[in-house]
């Protein structure tokens, strides 16, 4: 039996599509907007859709020349819980190049330069509310300068093996989706296979 290769939909798009009718902006916030958005749904019906509107973000996942991989411990009092992930940061206005975010809040977090940096994915964090898209970048070449973090920002830096990582998300222990996703992505990007289980960890 051949297996399908490529995009594969059961029928047409169109009977699934929403349409929207109207936006209106119900909160003006300093990182988001919310507004509600009524649409025609496919069957004739209208509902409504809250959306949280987000200039967006980059992320990104440094690995050094020996393999390890630079991540930020920190507290999100949102979730009440310390977090390891991938240093990131929001874009400063729309339309800025998410490249030139990255390389800011590389430096920011973790004090590291990086020669090279490789777009891995264009991720949507949740696209069922939020227009949020995070651009995860692989980046190599390090060198380190000094770290300066925004006045309301905490964190710890924390390096790894990029293996024990990768392990870790796939324990469940990382529970940050850019985090499982650019950890993930620059193993396969680097080692073009899935990774082993890390049976002695080691945390600097």
């Amino acid at each position: 039996m051949t297996k399908p290769t490529g995009e594969f939909t059961l029928g047409s798009d169109a009977g699934i599509r929403e349409t929207p009718l109207s936006d209106e902006v119900v909160f003006r916030g300093a990182l988001i907007d919310v507004s509600h958005m009524q649409v025609r749904l496919p069957n004739g019906r209208q509902a409504l859709r809250e959306v949280v509107r987000h200039k967006g973000a980059a992320a990104i996942v440094p690995v050094d020349q020996d393999g390890t991989v630079t991540l930020v411990r920190q507290h999100r009092v949102v979730v009440d819980r310390i977090t390891l992930e991938i240093p990131a940061g929001k874009l400063d206005h729309v339309g800025e190049d998410p490249l030139d975010c990255a390389r800011r809040e590389l430096e920011e977090e973790t004090g590291l330069h990086a020669e090279r940096f490789e777009l891995l994915c264009p991720m949507l964090t949740s696209p069922g509310f939020c227009t949020e898209q995070v651009r995860i970048y692989l980046a190599t070449g390090l060198s380190e300068h000094h770290a300066h973090l925004d006045d309301d920002e905490f964190l710890n830096v924390v390096r790894m093996p990029l293996a024990e990582a990768v392990a870790r998300v796939l324990s469940g222990e990382f529970c940050d989706g850019k985090t499982a996703l650019g950890l993930s992505l620059a193993w396969l990007k680097l080692k073009g296979t899935a990774p082993v289980a890390c049976e002695n960890p080691s945390i600097t």
